[in-house]
């Protein structure tokens, strides 16, 4: 399938998703005492991203978390998904929670481009309006995502005759157009190659509202209030694009002049430009992006030509 115009409708199958299900009666305040997010503020209409964090407060995962009547659902990359699983099951200890793999019970579809609320309203009804907003039409969970989209969870067995009816009002792609949307709206995947090496204010998840600094106590947390408070933060979270023909990974460095062969940052995501090369979010010195001159992979390789993000970080 080839790629769309970002501006027409296009819809994807999102398979490299996977979910966390946190049910049981302590649900809300388990969750809440584990990750980056308010939990408690969020309300049944609403959608929120997320960190999980080490104890020194380095991330091993970023989410998408929304309620459900059992209680919440967390969504990750599927390679971190098991992980995760496992980790926070290691601190349910008496609390009435199960956190359960729920992958396999839900299919993901993504819709984008400028009328993909409307594609979506064509079939389903009414879609969220405002940005993280979730409505529920039929067997389906609706969310507005960041640049326009809207994201369809639903029953895997749902999944097919929806896509048939979606090419009726837009064009089908693959993951790669999704992905390069969220690089382009600022939003980090953590990918097992990154996996604890960024405090959550390095990927910017702070500016996405995944980070509350008027909770209490999580993995981490004095770590990044500390970061916070302090105002120690040397390393942000950039949009760049790279002229390469070869695609740039998660956890390849970066390097600046000044920083000679001692690397001044890291790909967090990359994906395929519809003009060709590579947009990626970056992790970067911000002396060394300040500086303007940062190569991927070696002090002379491919230039980084840095893009606006959709926030000021």
């Amino acid at each position: 399938m080839s790629a769309p115009h970002l501006d027409d409708p296009f819809f994807c199958e999102l398979s490299g998703l996977g979910l966390i299900a946190i049910s049981g009666p302590d649900a809300q305040p388990f969750l809440h005492g584990q990750v980056t997010c308010d939990v408690n503020g969020l309300g049944p209409d609403a959608s929120r991203y997320g960190g999980y964090c080490s104890p020194k407060g380095r991330l091993l995962g970023t989410f998408l978390v929304w309620r459900t009547a059992e209680g919440f659902l967390l969504q990750l990359p599927a390679p971190l998904r098991e992980a995760v699983r496992k980790r926070l099951s290691l601190f349910i200890l008496r609390s009435k929670v199960k956190a359960a793999d729920a992958s396999d019970a839900f299919a993901h579809l993504g819709v984008g481009g400028s009328k993909a609320r409307a594609a979506v309203e064509k079939i389903l009804g009414p879609a969220p309006a405002a940005v993280h907003g979730v409505t529920h039409a039929a067997d389906a969970t609706l969310l507005a995502l960041p640049g326009g989209r809207i994201e369809i969870v639903m029953p895997a067995d749902k999944s097919a005759a929806l896509r048939d009816a979606l090419r009726g009002a837009a064009k089908e792609t693959d993951a790669r157009a999704w992905e390069l949307m969220d690089i382009r709206a600022g939003i980090p995947a953590i990918l097992p190659a990154t996996q604890d090496t960024f405090v959550p204010q390095m990927v910017n998840l702070d500016l996405i509202g995944g980070v509350s600094y008027t909770k209490g106590c999580y993995p981490g947390q004095e770590i990044v209030a500390r970061t916070h408070y302090l105002g120690r933060l040397k390393q942000r979270a950039y949009l760049a694009h790279i002229e390469a023909s070869t695609a740039p990974q998660p956890g390849d460095a970066l390097y600046s002049a000044g920083f000679g062969e001692q690397a001044s940052g890291t790909i967090v995501n990359a994906a395929p430009a519809p003009s060709g090369g590579y947009d990626v979010l970056a992790v970067i010195q911000t002396a060394g992006a300040a500086a303007g001159a940062v190569r991927w992979k070696s002090a002379d390789g491919p230039a980084l030509t840095f893009r606006t993000l959709p926030y000021a970080a």
